[in-house]
């Protein structure tokens, strides 16, 4: 089986790429990276074929290059500036910066670069394999008719008044296909009124929708390859270096890459007036939201004031549960993925591709969910957790 392209734009991507990586423009050039790939599903098996069709999705993705109304619509993006994205005009993906192969059915793939170049292939490589297992492995024609029926069922929940919360579209790295993701876009822009936009950059440019995002987990563990920032600082530096950068404006700060406990610490007076609101993507959403609004009263900011983002595996039905028991409380939004993007009767992967190393040193995500994190290096994941530990005891 050989399929037709796609990726077919380097704006098929989460917003949040360009914004992390417009960072690294402007402050760390210096950083590479290694990012491995990982399913966390058990018992899927990669196929020959399926790693063949791969490749060859990786060679033409290495092919794209920006198209000017793609540049100029990047540029459209308040928050985007003008030099970076001249720089994306020279930019493209480098295949050589990516590896892949199997073992006894385990797809492995590795991406090694400078990071401002390395970390974007998360996205387009996860919407490559994602695809190409689902049509490879299943009836994609059977596949695609149950999710369009299923989207069908959701559109008319939020006419009904069922669902009344407001959300984004986050589906793209775990999409079925580019082809329902678009379908899917369309149908809730023009059925329903309560999705406020998509992280997808390419179909907000084609279909006319806000583009959602901030920043990602890799962003906040890129510090840790910084020899000069000490490990339990780095949300800190992180968050100071996104505010400089962006002056408040696309200001939604993830909470969980060192724990919860220590953004906190980090989540001083001047960051919580800069920041509009935080997001949750791990733990107890109920007790995590409850800890944000103490945070903010604690420096007498009204939590009503500010957005408090749920992006953590949901569906729906969890989302209005969530929207019901903080709507009076503060401002609410949720960003909602692969329940879009990828819901029929066969489930779907759960894929990542994570940042491991940056200037040969191993970097950990330690969420509030033990289940998500992912350290190549045993040792240094012990060590950080030390790190944080040492800080949270000596500043109680």
């Amino acid at each position: 089986m050989k399929l037709e392209p796609i990726v077919t734009s380097l704006l098929d991507t989460d917003l949040y790429k360009f914004n992390m990586n417009q960072v690294i423009f402007h402050k760390h050039t210096n950083l590479n990276g290694v990012y491995h790939f990982k399913c966390r599903n058990q018992g899927i098996v990669f196929t020959k074929e399926m790693l063949d069709e791969i490749n060859e999705q990786i060679d033409n993705l290495c092919k794209l290059r920006f198209k000017k109304d793609e540049l100029n619509y990047l540029r459209s993006i308040r928050f985007i500036k003008n030099d970076y994205v001249e720089f994306l005009r020279l930019w493209h993906p480098i295949r050589d910066y990516v590896e892949t192969s199997l073992n006894d059915g385990e797809l492995k793939v590795i991406v090694t670069g400078p990071l401002f170049s390395a970390m974007q292939f998360e996205i387009y490589l996860l919407e490559i394999i994602n695809e190409v297992y689902f049509r490879f492995q299943y009836n994609y024609e059977d596949l695609l008719a149950d999710a369009k029926k299923r989207l069908s069922a959701k559109i008319d929940a939020f006419n009904t008044g069922k669902y009344t919360f407001k959300w984004a579209e986050f589906g793209c790295r775990r999409r079925l296909s580019k082809e329902f993701e678009g379908y899917a876009l369309k149908e809730l822009k023009e059925k329903t009124t309560n999705m406020v936009g998509t992280s997808n950059v390419y179909y907000a440019y084609k279909l006319g929708l806000t583009p959602i995002g901030t920043y990602a987990h890799e962003y906040v563990q890129m510090y840790q390859g910084i020899d000069s920032i000490p490990l339990a600082y780095t949300n800190y530096y992180a968050m100071k270096d996104w505010y400089t950068e962006y002056e408040g404006d696309n200001g939604t700060a993830l909470t969980d890459t060192v724990t919860t406990d220590l953004f906190l610490k980090d989540f001083n007076r001047s960051m919580v007036n800069n920041y509009s609101g935080v997001r949750h993507d791990s733990g107890d959403p109920y007790e995590w939201g409850e800890k944000i609004l103490a945070h903010y009263k604690k420096f007498g900011v009204d939590p009503k004031t500010k957005m408090l983002l749920f992006s953590d595996s949901l569906n729906f039905d969890k989302a209005q549960e969530i929207y019901e028991y903080f709507r009076d409380k503060c401002k609410v939004s949720f960003g909602i993925g692969t329940f879009v993007s990828n819901d029929t009767y066969v489930g779907s992967l759960n894929i990542v591709i994570k940042l491991q190393y940056v200037n040969g040193r191993p970097v950990a995500k330690l969420s509030d969910a033990k289940g998500k994190t992912m350290c190549d290096d045993e040792e240094y994941e012990k060590y950080l957790r030390n790190a944080v530990q040492f800080r949270l005891e000596r500043e109680k």
